[in-house]
């Protein structure tokens, strides 16, 4: 908090007084705007956000699950091979589609530029998914 100056006659007078700015930093106003706008995520244990030269060697391997949660236009606009398309923004959609994939292997997420994928992050680790992995970037820094 600021302190201000209170001017009484020719004696100032100090006093606590929050500002705007401090009233925003509470948690109850920043419970209500992480509810607005969402939380960045940031790495955790099951979720994990790799560079583009950590996620090309992850995906690498056999048998992986690569989802590209842009819409279909995006994706046919140019995809990361192998990967299968589940528009993030087709809810009921992409919750049936992932409910096909094994929930105790790595799923591997990109969008275009790494926002989208973070909110399918947090919905698949709703989803009961284990091991998350988020290219950061996304697709434009995939290119």
């Amino acid at each position: 908090m600021q302190l201000y100056m209170k001017k009484f006659g020719s004696i100032g007078m100090i006093e606590n007084r929050p500002t705007v700015l401090d009233l925003f930093k509470t948690p109850m106003f920043m419970s209500f705007f992480q509810s607005l706008f969402g939380k960045k995520i940031s790495n955790t244990d099951a979720i994990k956000i790799l560079e583009v030269h950590a996620f090309k060697e992850a995906i690498s391997a056999k048998n992986i699950q690569l989802v590209d949660v842009r819409t279909k236009f995006e994706y046919n606009s140019g995809h990361i091979e192998n990967a299968k398309n589940i528009d993030f923004f087709d809810r009921s959609n992409f919750n049936k589609k992932v409910a096909s994939f094994d929930r105790e292997q790595p799923v591997f997420v990109y969008c275009r530029s790494g926002k989208r994928s973070q909110r399918a992050a947090k919905r698949l680790l709703k989803l009961g998914f284990t091991k998350i992995y988020d290219l950061k970037g996304g697709y434009k820094a995939w290119n």
